[in-house]
C-alpha cells in the first residue's frame, strides 16, 4: 500500500540586521544575510516535509502536535518536528519511498546548498539520496516572494506500507 502527501509552508524573511537568528533550511544553517521570521526555526523545508509525512497518514497537521503559540515550541528545532512526525510514520508502519521538494524564493539562491540539504535529509530520513529531489525557483519578482519578503516550500512524499 501507498499514500502520498502534500506539505507546504511559507515565512516572512527579514535581513539579519533586524533579526540575528540563523536561518535554517533542510535542517542546516544556510549562509546569508537573511533569516526567517517564525515561532520555531522557522525551517520551511522540515515543516513542509513533516505536513506531508501527516497528511499521507491521515494525521493533522504539524500545527496540532507542536502549537505555534506556546513558549514550549519557541524556537524549537525543526528537526524534532521530523522526528516526531517519523515516528507516527513507523508506529503505523510507514517507510517513506521518496521525497519531491520545491523551494520558492527569490534570496537565498538555494542551489549553493542543494546538495548539502539533500544530504542531511537522506540521514534525518534515513533513506538514501536517490530517494530525495530538491528544486528551487522564484517567482521572478512577482509578490511577496519576489519582493523579497518571504520563502516558501511544496514538499510531496511517498510512503510505503511495510
Amino acid at each position: 500500500m501507498f499514500r502520498i502527501g502534500q506539505g507546504i509552508d511559507f515565512h516572512k524573511i527579514t535581513t539579519k540586521e533586524t533579526n540575528p537568528k540563523p536561518l535554517i533550511l533542510g535542517g542546516i544553517e544556510i549562509e546569508s544575510n537573511y533569516t526567517i521570521i517564525a515561532h520555531s526555526d522557522g525551517d520551511i523545508i522540515l515543516h513542509a516535509l513533516s505536513d506531508a509525512i501527516l497528511g499521507a497518514l491521515g494525521e493533522k497537521d504539524i500545527g496540532e502536535y507542536f502549537p505555534d503559540d506556546i513558549q514550549e515550541t519557541k524556537n524549537l528545532d525543526s528537526k524534532i518536528i521530523l522526528k516526531k512526525t517519523l515516528e507516527i510514520a513507523k508506529e503505523k508502519q510507514f517507510i517513506i519511498q521518496n521525497i519531491d521538494i520545491t523551494i520558492l524564493s527569490e534570496v537565498p539562491k538555494i542551489k549553493p546548498f542543494r546538495e548539502k540539504i539533500k544530504k542531511n535529509l537522506s540521514i534525518l530520513c534515513n533513506i538514501d539520496t536517490q530517494q530525495i529531489a530538491i528544486k528551487a525557483t522564484t517567482t521572478e519578482t512577482l509578490g511577496f516572494i519576489g519582493r523579497k519578503e518571504g520563502i516558501g516550500c511544496f514538499a510531496i512524499v511517498l510512503l510505503r506500507k511495510l
